[in-house]
């Protein structure tokens, strides 16, 4: 399980930059105003062949009455509930504030490990000024500059420090670990319980009941299997209780860490934003996909209705075409016992491995059919096509002009082989090189 190390601090002191910085992207939002960052924001950090989640929070105003900074302070408290390592920043130009005093004293009230990073410092030669910053409580300082990079690698190896041994590898590389995921009161436990047949997890109507994700491992047809029921957060306090529908760290840990996700849907209400963002990320790190539509009981249905939710689903989920749909009820057991099977089925899809002579074939063929375009005035080669790895499958692409390759001639060769060998439930991945010594 990747640890999970957040940035919180009052506006405006350099959170986004830093989070940019540590990430090498540019995801967060950088302006010079407070309260830009309002939602929190994960990425991975991979330092000295060690990886963690980073997560950029927005600015905390313990007082303020604001709903959306309220909102935005609630967003803060969810990330350091889940974090495991804290960076605190402070601005190192402005000096200590009352806002920077209650934010410490509010940290030191969670017992977590917290860092004091104080930031925009790019002269070094006088320590004293720092001193100031020991009246936090917080232990020893890191000065660092996010905007010119200044003493991050240094942050980045105490974080490192901090953090311990990292590894993700909890289970045999022959377990099956499905990730349970959606959001509050879709079904996830009810329906966990139902695929093993007892109850293994608390099932309540009132949304958020698991706190925790519940790992159990079991065996069915001579596969063994880990399943990971989790449902957003641990209560640390009531408030929380209003939030808990906004957390979505627990989602994507269990994702990190499955082979195979179930995303649960609730019938009656469809899909939300915040599904798609999960299954987007689960897209994203390459793992196996399903659809549960769960409470397919509940709802009223006519020759239409399969055919129109299905429809509906495809059309709000078009980068994950390939992920199979299966409705069920976890009350009735409705088709459960079959979202094992296809469990199993998609892991294999995963692992399946073509032979290159095979790939080159077929590619080839696909390009007589359907010619790569030009592009002011050369035409794309596909040169040679090989698999590199599975889990997902991934393909590379050697070919002519890099540049000139296409997003809608690269999903066009993805179709071309999902109709020769499945894939069904899986992304594919292509790695686009360009090959040398070709005239």
């Amino acid at each position: 399980m990747k640890p999970i190390v957040a940035i919180v601090g009052r506006p405006n002191v350099g959170k986004s930059t830093l989070f940019n910085r540590l990430t090498k992207t540019k995801l967060a939002i950088v302006e010079d105003t407070p309260g830009v960052t309002r939602d929190r924001l994960y990425q991975d950090v991979e330092w000295n062949g060690k990886v963690f989640t980073l997560i950029d929070t927005g600015g905390i105003e313990m007082n303020s009455k604001d709903s959306i900074l309220t909102a935005v302070k609630k967003q803060a408290q969810i990330a350091i509930e889940e974090a495991d390592l804290i960076l605190f920043v402070c601005d190192g130009q402005m000096g200590i504030s009352s806002e920077d005093a209650e934010v410490a004293q509010m940290l030191m009230r969670t017992k977590k490990d917290v860092m004091l990073v104080v930031n925009k410092i790019e002269d070094y030669s006088n320590p004293e000024e720092l001193y100031e910053y020991y009246e936090l409580g917080l232990g020893e300082i890191y000065p660092i500059s996010a905007s010119h990079g200044m003493n991050t690698g240094d942050l980045l190896d105490e974080i490192l420090e901090r953090l311990g041994d990292i590894d993700n590898e909890e289970y045999d590389p022959d377990v099956i670990k499905i990730a349970v995921i959606g959001r509050p009161n879709v079904g996830k436990s009810s329906l966990t319980n139902a695929i093993l047949g007892q109850e293994r997890c608390i099932v309540s109507n009132v949304p958020g009941t698991t706190r925790d994700a519940i790992d159990t491992a079991f065996s069915r047809d001579g596969q063994d299997y880990a399943i990971i029921d989790t449902a957003g957060m641990r209560k640390r306090g009531k408030v929380f209780e209003t939030t808990e529908k906004y957390s979505v760290i627990r989602s994507l840990r269990a994702v990190d860490r499955c082979d195979v996700v179930l995303m649960v849907i609730n019938a009656e209400e469809g899909l939300i934003e915040q599904d798609k963002k999960i299954a987007g990320y689960a897209h994203e790190q390459g793992k196996g996909l399903i659809l549960v539509v769960n409470k397919w009981d509940l709802l009223e249905k006519d020759d239409k209705t399969y055919t129109e939710f299905e429809k509906n689903l495809r059309k709000n989920l078009l980068f994950m075409s390939y992920a199979p749909i299966i409705f069920v009820s976890a009350l009735t057991k409705q088709r459960v016992h079959k979202v094992l099977d296809l469990v199993k089925y998609v892991a294999e899809q995963q692992s399946v491995r073509i032979s290159t002579s095979v790939l080159n074939e077929i590619v080839r063929e696909a390009v007589m059919q359907n010619p790569p375009p030009t592009d002011k005035g050369k035409r794309l080669k596909i040169l040679y096509i090989t698999q590199s790895g599975v889990k997902p499958p991934t393909f590379v692409l050697f070919v002519n002009e890099p540049e000139i390759l296409h997003f809608s001639y690269e999903r066009y060769l993805e179709n071309k082989l999902r109709e020769s060998f499945g894939f069904e439930g899986t992304s594919i991945k292509f790695v686009v090189r360009k090959r040398e010594n070709e005239e």
